[in-house]
């Protein structure tokens, strides 16, 4: 995976290199490292990342709930 794929999977997620690191749970650092192709992404990493990215692409996101407010009911 390169770094601009990495970094697209991530926009495709809505994730941010915080949010990954969190999930994740390591250094943001290595995040960044990633992104940057100062590192290399690991390939299970990569193959996850496309994984998610691929479904998050086919099932899309609801269009149900536009506009809906919290509060009663009228």
């Amino acid at each position: 995976m390169t770094p601009a794929r990495f970094s697209e999977c991530l926009l495709r997620l809505r994730w941010t290199p915080i949010n990954l690191a969190s999930a994740l749970q390591c250094d943001l650092a290595l995040v960044e490292a990633w992104e940057s192709g100062e590192e290399e992404i690991p390939a299970k990493l990569a193959a996850w990342l496309e994984t998610l990215a691929k479904a998050h692409d086919t099932l899309d996101i609801p269009k149900t709930y536009r506009g809906w407010q919290y509060g009663p009911k009228q």
